[in-house]
């Protein structure tokens, strides 16, 4: 059973890769509004910001990183949508393959979409200024809790790419997540924010993985802030997972 797993997975998998080859203007899509943002704030509101870092860009870099995910899985939802309208799902059904292949097929598939995009957003950043004395074992730590965050985003992302009335429905729900970061320590120090603003800037997930990110990139001690960021993360997963599941079972039962 394992076996069929993998294998139907790693078939499906290549179809929706040639997909994505096929359509390449989606990295571009994900990667030119984190790109313009970083962009923005880098040229026009860096000089303003305060931050305590030599460079605004190697503050900024950690927030853009997550805003390239948020923006990016939002295909996924996408790409499954059509799937689910276009009667794919169906024809899948009547064929002797693992049926929770098909949704790891595009979870795995946006893993790789958003790893490329997150590369050229870091090239992009490089050519900008962005400078890191990081490790080997430290941008490891970074790539592992991005794809973690990503997988978890991901499988958040299934959840209407599943439920959807519509394209935009479809697509839409990653709004909220591509603008959490402006309420986070991704653009500005929470100690600048007003009381309430403040308290949930510090008590929300990306603050605690930007820390973790930003920490790591400088070489500095992370302490708690990596923990936390994977809990959140790790919860974030589960929830959406069995969410997730539980749809999708109830969708082809």
């Amino acid at each position: 059973m394992t076996k069929h797993f993998f294998g139907d997975t790693t078939v499906l998998l290549g179809r929706s890769l040639r997909h994505i080859g096929r359509s390449p203007d989606t990295i571009i899509t994900t990667v030119v509004m984190p790109i313009a943002f970083m962009l923005l704030f880098v040229y026009v509101f860096g000089g303003a910001i305060q931050t305590g870092s030599d460079k605004y860009v190697n503050y900024l870099l950690p927030g853009i990183l997550l805003i390239t995910v948020a923006s990016g899985i939002s295909y996924t939802a996408y790409r499954l949508f059509l799937d689910m309208k276009g009667g794919i799902f169906e024809r899948f059904q009547s064929m002797p393959i693992a049926r929770s292949s098909v949704l790891w097929a595009h979870v795995l598939t946006s893993l790789v979409a958003n790893l490329i995009s997150l590369v050229v957003v870091v090239l992009v950043a490089l050519v900008m200024g962005f400078r890191s004395g990081a490790g080997a074992l430290d941008w490891f730590a970074v790539t592992g809790i991005m794809m973690l965050f990503t997988l978890a985003l991901t499988w958040l992302a299934i959840i209407p790419g599943l439920t959807a009335k519509s394209v935009d429905g479809a697509s839409a729900f990653s709004y909220p997540l591509i603008f959490l970061p402006f309420i986070s320590s991704a653009f500005v120090p929470t100690e600048s924010m007003p009381g309430p603003v403040r308290a949930f800037a510090e008590n929300q997930p990306v603050t605690s993985i930007v820390n973790a990110i930003r920490g790591l990139f400088a070489q500095q001690q992370v302490g708690g802030d990596i923990w936390i960021a994977l809990a959140w993360c790790a919860g974030l997963l589960i929830v959406a997972y069995t969410l997730a599941m539980a749809i999708y079972r109830r969708k082809i039962s």
